[in-house]
């Protein structure tokens, strides 16, 4: 794997953790899932963005 690519990738599979945390507090019922949820989805939005710009500039 190219090291370009390391970061963005490593920065995704931390989203989808966070994601896959927030979807966790939502079916309990626990407090804070939104917010958990949004983290998630910025996290992964954002490591896409990046690896998207670099796979163009390449």
């Amino acid at each position: 794997m190219d090291k370009n690519y390391k970061i963005p990738l490593i920065l995704f599979l931390i989203g989808m953790v966070i994601t896959i945390l927030g979807a966790l507090f939502k079916i309990m019922h626990w407090p804070g899932a939104s917010f958990i949820l949004i983290i998630g989805m910025f996290t992964e939005m954002s490591a896409l963005i990046v690896l998207i710009a670099r796979l163009l500039k390449n």
